[in-house]
């Protein structure tokens, strides 16, 4: 499992006293602890929760940073951005521009959406064969080009 590639990543990074990925990934650990127990009752996250929580911690490092260099604080933001790297390690790799244009012409073709009712199921269909490997903002301009 994931989380448990983590753990194992975390004790590497001890034992090397690496400690900026020690911070980082015990803030994953904690984030998914954190999730599993969150709602009604305390769940074990399977790997796709776990990468539901890795990439609501990018997101969450993405604009971090982005408020540090918009206050002038470069070295908070460079320390973000850092640990962005070390989380994107754990996420599956990004489609290419290219490679989601052609996902989403194959299922703008094989369900024949044409119209802007056709948003919501659009994309559901996309996010279905897209899995996570593409930013949703990116997911949801092209689908809506489309439509036009």
């Amino acid at each position: 499992m994931l989380i448990e590639q983590i753990r194992t990543d975390l004790v590497t990074a001890t034992k090397a006293k690496d400690t900026d990925t020690q911070r980082t990934l015990r803030s994953v650990i904690a984030a998914v602890q954190e999730a599993s127990v969150s709602g009604a009752q305390a769940v074990v996250l399977d790997d796709d929760g776990v990468l539901a929580v890795l990439k609501a911690q990018v997101k969450r490092r993405i604009d971090a940073a982005e408020a540090f260099e918009s206050g002038g604080a470069d070295e908070r933001a460079a320390a973000e951005r850092a640990e962005i790297v070390i989380l994107e390690g754990y996420l599956p790799a990004a489609l290419s521009s290219e490679a989601l244009e052609a996902i989403v012409a194959s299922v703008f073709d094989a369900n024949g959406f044409e119209s802007k009712a056709d948003m919501g199921n659009a994309m559901k269909a996309v996010n279905a064969e897209v899995a996570g490997r593409a930013d949703g903002r990116a997911v949801a301009d092209l689908v809506k080009s489309r439509l036009a």
